[in-house]
């Protein structure tokens, strides 16, 4: 199990964990996914996963468009699911998984 699989497993699930959890790793960290959703456009609606008020949503085609086509094919490619699928699945959980993982309202500093 990866390090985020056991405290994100009862949020979003087994299989969804070790997805968010490939790409927490794949990005060094939550530091790094945030940065990524950030620096692609969705830097209001993931400050409010990491902070302590309401979770924004976020759509299936903003994850997609943010992660990029070849990250989401890979992912998905794994799990076996359709880009998008998986992309719909990731906008449902990754909000609640990124607020899980920012407790305090902080993004931890990567290792």
């Amino acid at each position: 199990m990866g390090m985020f699989d056991g405290l994100l497993g009862g949020v979003v699930g087994a299989e969804m964990a070790t997805v968010v959890n490939s790409l927490i790793q794949k990005h060094g960290g939550v530091q790094g996914i945030v940065s990524q959703l950030e620096s692609q456009g969705l830097g209001n609606t993931v400050k409010s996963w990491v902070g302590t008020g309401a979770n924004e949503p976020v759509t299936g085609d903003q994850i997609h468009a943010a992660l990029g086509p070849d990250m989401i094919a890979q992912l998905a490619a794994k799990v076996g699911m359709t880009p998008e699928d998986l992309s719909a699945k990731l906008a449902q959980v990754l909000p609640g998984a990124i607020d899980k993982l920012t407790p305090r309202g902080t993004v931890p500093a990567a290792n």
